[in-house]
């Protein structure tokens, strides 16, 4: 019964921290602190260090990515969008 217990509790914690997503709320946070407060913090670099690697830890492949393509160039802009005549022509005066 004990076992059973144990086993029933396991799975409602990991249900609740799934549904909670932690480590989601976290990589948010940080993501949140690095991209707006860098400015206030540019003499921090072990806190920006400490972020840095939060931010890897909680969302690896998005923080990856995004380091191996922060020197793109832009995408090409899309062509200006054309407006077609919605009036109806108008009749030839005689």
């Amino acid at each position: 019964m004990t076992l059973l217990f144990a086993v029933l509790a396991a799975l409602a914690a990991g249900y609740g921290l799934g549904r909670y997503q932690p480590w989601r709320r976290l990589g948010d946070w940080v993501n949140w602190q690095l991209r707006f407060h860098l400015n206030r913090w540019n003499s921090s670099r072990p806190r920006q260090a400490a972020l840095f690697a939060l931010l890897l830890a909680t969302d690896p492949v998005n923080t990856v990515w995004a380091w191996w393509h922060r020197k793109d160039p832009p995408p090409p802009k899309s062509p200006p969008v054309r407006l077609r005549d919605t009036q109806a022509p108008e009749e030839p005066t005689r």
